[in-house]
Order: structure tokens, then sequence, then C-alpha cells
């Protein structure tokens, strides 16, 4: 049973094993997926809702804050690790989130060993990480990519909160 406390669900890889271990043992299927997820919009909650269907188990990765600045320059993560986290672990079709260090999450897909993993449809299957790719093919998982909702990203959000109001009405 999921906890009420999203700080709960907030753990360690080690924690994250364990859980995958545990949802293996009573058959359930785990889904994988990860990101920066630095302003909440539509467009995660929407991907999320839609990952946790492939699934019994959501499993969400999050990038740390020093990965999120060499992805995404030196004016980002506006929230910190700790706070996009709890704020993922706080929606109802999340399970457990953890914060990964490195650039890529390959090590992580091979001790979680997913059945699932789910990524946003602005990829494909050419345009994943290649290292992730071959650690997810590597433990047999299935990967899905998924819908995406156009004019609903991060940047976006950040290029329309720093336009005049008068623009946001308009749109």
């Amino acid at each position: 049973m999921k906890s009420e406390n999203p700080a709960a669900r907030v753990l360690d890889l080690d924690g994250i094993v364990a859980l995958r271990a545990s949802a293996a043992s009573q058959g359930r299927s785990v889904v994988l997926t990860n990101g920066c997820f630095d302003l909440l919009h539509r467009g995660h909650i929407s991907y999320l809702q839609e990952s946790a269907q492939v699934g019994d188990l959501l499993i969400v990765a999050i990038n740390s804050d020093e990965s999120v600045r060499q992805l995404k320059g030196a004016n980002r993560p506006v929230n910190t690790e700790q706070d996009r986290a709890f704020a993922i672990a706080s929606l109802r079709c999340v399970d457990a989130t953890f914060i990964f260090r490195g650039p890529r999450l390959d090590a992580e897909i091979s001790a979680i060993r997913p059945d699932h993993y789910t990524k946003a449809g602005d990829y494909t299957l050419e345009t994943l990480d290649a290292s992730e790719r071959d650690a997810l093919l590597a433990v047999g998982t299935q990967i899905h990519l998924l819908s995406f909702i156009d004019g609903h990203s991060t940047t976006s959000l950040i290029q329309r909160s720093a336009s005049p109001i008068s623009s946001h009405a308009e749109k």
C-alpha cells in the first residue's frame, strides 16, 4: 500500500531495488521513467499518469541538481532536487521516486531491472540515450514511447513567465 506521506516515497537506490524485488515477488510489474521535472506542469502530469497505466508500480528517477545544470544550463534547475522529488512523489499515480546523480541512468536501470520504461513521445528509440537504451535492452525491459502534449514544456513555461503579462492573456 502506498504511503500517504510523499516524503516516505522518496527513496535511495537501495530502497528502490528492494521495492522492485517486493513487487516482482508479488507478480506486479514495475514501470520506470526519468526526467528533470523542474517546474511541474500539465505535460508532466499527463505523461506520468499515462506511464502509470503501463504497469502496476510507477518509479520516477529524478535528475540531480548537477545533472540538470549539465543538461539545461547554469540557470536550472529552478527547484532543488529534493523539492522536485517531493512534488513528483506527491502525485497519486507515482509509487516511488529517487534522485540519480550521474548524467545518465544506465547503472540504475541495471540495478532496478524494470519491466517497462516510458519516455514522452518527443523521443524515438533512436534519440534515447544509447547507454540507457542498451541497459534497458540488456535487462529485457519493454520500452514505451508515450504521447506528448505540444506547448507544455518547462522551457516554454519559463519563457512565458518572463514575458509581459498582457501576452499571457492572449494565449
